[in-house]
């Protein structure tokens, strides 16, 4: 099986080729080269993509988020965050969250419950979602329901040190290099389509404090760009579970 891909960007004058004119020819073109699929985005006139994020007890992914956001570094609209940590009102998120008028939706699992009816009734108007080191798993049930993207952030850690405090159990064995990655949401935990991984080196004149602070840097960085590449258009699926970024 061969597959074609192609991405292109270009500056074209809005008075001499209307926006409307624009997907009309851009699907004459693929119905002319039988393509699958073709994507147009003008981020200077379409409205930008509705975000939800998710985030648990962590605030690190979601702080820098939400102030990529505020300014203007992230192409996207945060309609909304859902979490199952119950942030005190006083915190720097939720005074935030409050300013700009970003609602906050606290929605502790219960015995047999995750709650999943209640988070796809407020996601249903966004256009992908958002993992921000949310400590839950989301159902294929789920996915299935809610039938767009959702982009995940975890360590690069995995999967030598899992379950609590994996940062303490790699520093406690001298690791050397710690990493995060970005990936697509699938069913199997933490195996869907690659979209961005970092690394960087540490050392024996590293700290936990100091340990944490990369990793925790690198998660941030890493998130931020598979957004930009997502809303850009520059991630596309291809074979056998994996992605082609532009």
């Amino acid at each position: 099986m061969f597959a074609l891909f192609s991405y292109s960007e270009f500056v074209f004058d809005p008075s001499k080729w209307p926006r409307e004119q624009m997907d009309e020819d851009f699907q004459k073109i693929a119905e002319m080269f039988n393509a699958m699929k073709s994507v147009v985005r003008v981020p200077d006139l379409d409205p930008k993509y509705k975000i939800a994020v998710f985030a648990s007890k962590q605030d690190h992914c979601l702080v820098d988020l939400l102030h990529s956001w505020q300014d203007g570094k992230l192409p996207v609209d945060i309609t909304r965050v859902i979490s199952n940590h119950d942030r005190h009102p006083d915190s720097h998120v939720m005074r935030f969250l409050e300013r700009q008028r970003i609602p906050y939706h606290y929605l502790k699992p219960v015995a047999g419950n995750k709650r999943e009816e209640e988070i796809l009734d407020l996601v249903q108007d966004t256009d992908f979602l958002v993992l921000a080191r949310y400590m839950q798993i989301l159902s294929g049930d789920f996915l299935k329901k809610y039938g767009k993207d959702v982009i995940n952030i975890h360590h690069g850690l995995l999967p030598s040190f899992k379950g609590g405090n994996p940062s303490r159990q790699a520093f406690d064995c001298g690791v050397k290099m710690i990493g995060a990655t970005t990936h697509f949401v699938t069913e199997e935990l933490d195996a869907g389509p690659i979209i961005e991984q970092m690394v960087e080196r540490v050392s024996h004149r590293d700290n936990l404090r100091s340990f944490v602070q990369k990793s925790e840097n690198l998660e941030k960085q890493c998130l931020s760009k598979a957004i930009k590449y997502y809303c850009e258009l520059r991630v596309l699926p291809y074979l056998d579970n994996k992605t082609v970024v532009f």
